[in-house]
């Protein structure tokens, strides 16, 4: 299974994590959960706009 190094896979661990802590009342883990989250997203949409404007001005 290669996606389970990418950055989408981890994102939704960490999201599947905040929405038990959160369900279960552990506010803190469930807050930090949710940074990670935003974190690991923010930091795909970074790479796949480098990548993307990386592909485009390869074919032109």
């Amino acid at each position: 299974m290669a996606w389970r190094g990418s950055l989408i896979y981890w994102a939704i661990i960490f999201l599947i994590i905040a929405v038990i802590a959160g369900l279960l009342g552990l506010s803190g883990l469930a807050g930090i959960a949710f940074a990670a989250v935003e974190l690991v997203v923010v930091i795909f949409i970074i790479l796949f706009v480098i990548s993307f404007v990386a592909a485009w001005l390869r074919r032109h």
